[in-house]
């Protein structure tokens, strides 16, 4: 979850400048803290603090510090209070090594015990400092042998990057379990923990594998595993242009990726209708007719916003596709106890959704079920992921780099691409082909109904004025748009910090209905479906206990003015691609709510973009 970066080069250019930028690229991944390390020909210097990477720039300038290497870390707390004495990164008891790190050592307890009995004085309460001195008493005539010979005593997860005094211009990486990259320049390099930190610096970057250590200096770079031997790793290109991780004029990035979902609705469906009216064209699932064929069953494991656009995908496979769909919390999945899987190999797919393809839970929960014998297919919005290049398939959703840590456009892709792969399943098990007709019509038309949808934002800022003191929130929906009930409520809380909760409509007698006052609002997603009718009702018994209703219908249903407070249209669409439709307003709501209560939309309290950590 932190933001690693690295750089060290050939020419004359100075290492903080290139450190800081793309620190403040990585921002969203950490920002409870930030710091820097140099290398400047007689040892290592360094500056951190508590706080923003503005606030470290402004400490750079004040005390500058010079050199063409260097290491730096933007940091989301796990081990220790976000204070400086816990900024990353780190050093050994002599001020010679320097770590920054992302993950978590779980053994760090023992560690730092027997450390300590050796002698070795700690600055930190972070778990990462016990690397610094494992690594300072490891033996090896290079930085790279003792960093090698370090690692075998760590239990855990990190993406590493770590220097040496002794070794001016040198950088070692390792991986285990969180993310970390190589960028390949003219006469310099580059590692980070995201490819967005070196976009403007290159397009050629070397993916590491778990178990891999990377050694860059000014004169090239190496891949080694953990004996030393140099391993072959290909040289990828970045897709990504720059414009897409700036802000453009907008006020926040999530703002930009709420209005840009025609456009990332538009990239997903790329190339994948056929103009005879099928889906087609997902072959980078890897799934034959007779591979479809076999399916028995299918689990989605995910996360947070994943997890609720696998909650819509499960009914719309189980409507196109036929098949029995289970939706799992990642995080819960891998520590269960699974049957084994009967039917043979290929009886049950599963499919590992998450927007950066590395969020931790989720990968381990794809590996589990793969060890139980599942054929494993990932939906990831970042080519070249961890997920990515672990499935045995998938769908990249081309919505280009998501940086507000509270999903927006790569939730309606993963919807788009869900509805892609249930058409594909259905057509190769030739089930529903009148409704795969249907989907397919309504996919063409999607991206312009977005873009109508977004027209409602005005009328979703004026709500927001009269809502944003609120302390509480009910968002209520049926069916398929329960879903982005539980998605409304997310986001709302996410940025805005005040207390929402998404139930089925139905389920609100059971319980909730105890809290509903003058003072709480109520949200229903509420288009027209063969559910409508039942979610009126629930608005009623709402109204009659003074609740305040807003309510997302679709245009053409009837008038619910005398009813609801508020009511927000959109346009309509066959019922299985409402939620792309219906979590449009929400988003905007949860936005505008947030701005006027005067939070940091981009960068919530106690949350980063990409969860590589347990």
């Amino acid at each position: 979850m932190c933001g690693i970066v690295g750089y060290t080069g050939k020419g004359d250019r100075e290492a903080a400048p290139i450190l800081l930028q793309a620190l403040a690229r990585l921002e969203y991944r950490g920002y409870d803290s930030a710091g820097l390390a140099m290398g400047n020909g007689h040892g290592l210097v360094t500056r951190k603090l508590a706080g923003r990477v503005a606030a470290l720039r402004e400490l750079v300038d004040r005390l500058p510090v010079q050199g063409a290497s260097g290491i730096a870390h933007t940091r989301w707390a796990t081990h220790g209070a976000p204070t400086e004495r816990n900024a990353h990164p780190h050093t050994d008891c002599q001020g010679r090594i320097a770590v920054v790190h992302n993950g978590i050592i779980e053994n760090a307890e023992a560690l730092r015990a027997a450390l300590v009995h050796a002698g070795h004085t700690f600055g930190s309460d972070t778990d990462t400092e016990t690397l610094a001195h494992l690594i300072e008493d490891a033996a090896g005539d290079t930085l790279e042998t003792r960093v090698i010979a370090a690692l075998e005593h760590v239990v855990g997860t990190y993406g590493i990057a770590v220097i040496s005094g002794d070794e001016p211009g040198k950088i070692v990486v390792a991986r285990q379990g969180s993310p970390v990259l190589v960028g390949v320049g003219e006469r310099e390099y580059f590692v980070a923990s995201d490819a967005s930190a070196i976009l403007e610096h290159t397009r050629s970057v070397v993916y590491l594998n778990d178990g891999d250590i990377a050694v860059l200096t000014p004169d090239g770079y190496q891949v080694l595993d953990r004996s030393a031997a140099v391993q072959e790793r290909a040289v990828d290109a970045l897709a990504w242009d720059l414009e897409a991780i700036e802000l453009g004029g907008h006020a926040h990035f999530m703002l930009k990726e709420i209005l840009e979902q025609p456009d990332t609705v538009r990239s997903t469906l790329r190339g994948r209708l056929q103009g005879d009216g099928t889906v087609a064209r997902l072959n980078g699932l890897n799934l034959s007719a007779a591979d479809c064929e076999a399916i028995r069953r299918i689990t989605i494991v995910a996360c947070g916003t994943s997890w609720h656009s696998g909650l819509v995908g499960r009914q719309i496979i189980e409507e196109l596709a036929g098949i029995p769909v289970h939706v799992e919390y990642a995080s819960e999945y891998r520590y269960r106890r699974q049957p084994r899987q009967s039917g043979g190999t290929g009886a049950t797919l599963t499919i590992a959704i998450s927007q950066s393809g590395e969020t931790a839970d989720t990968l381990e929960a794809m590996r589990a079920a793969r060890g139980n014998g599942s054929r494993v297919v990932g939906i990831v919005n970042v080519v070249g992921s961890t997920i990515a290049r672990e499935a045995d398939g998938g769908i990249y959703l081309h919505a280009g780099p998501e940086i507000g840590v509270a999903s927006t456009k790569a939730f309606t892709s993963q919807l788009v691409a869900l509805a892609l792969l249930g058409g594909y399943l259905g057509a190769q098990r030739g089930h529903a082909p009148d409704l795969a007709q249907e989907l397919v019509c309504a996919l063409t038309r999607l991206p312009d109904l977005v873009a109508e949808t977004l027209e409602v934002e005005p009328e979703v800022q004026a709500i927001a004025e009269q809502w944003a003191e609120s302390r509480h929130a009910l968002y209520l929906g049926r069916g398929l748009n329960f879903p982005v009930a539980l998605e409304g409520a997310l986001k709302l809380k996410e940025i805005s910090y005040i207390h929402a909760e998404g139930y089925p409509a139905a389920e609100m007698k059971h319980g909730p209905i105890a809290l509903i006052d003058a003072e709480m609002p109520v949200v229903f997603v509420a288009p027209h479906d063969h559910v409508y009718d039942k979610v009126v009702s629930n608005m009623h018994e709402v109204r009659a206990r003074g609740g305040r209703i807003l309510a997302i219908t679709t245009q053409g249903n009837g008038d619910l003015s005398r009813l609801v407070d508020h009511q927000l249209r959109v346009p309509k669409i066959m019922p299985l691609l409402s939620p792309v439709l219906t979590v449009i307003p929400l988003q905007l709501l949860a936005y505008h709510v947030a701005v006027l209560r005067g939070c940091d939309v981009d960068r919530p309290r106690n949350l980063a973009k990409s969860v590589t950590v347990e």
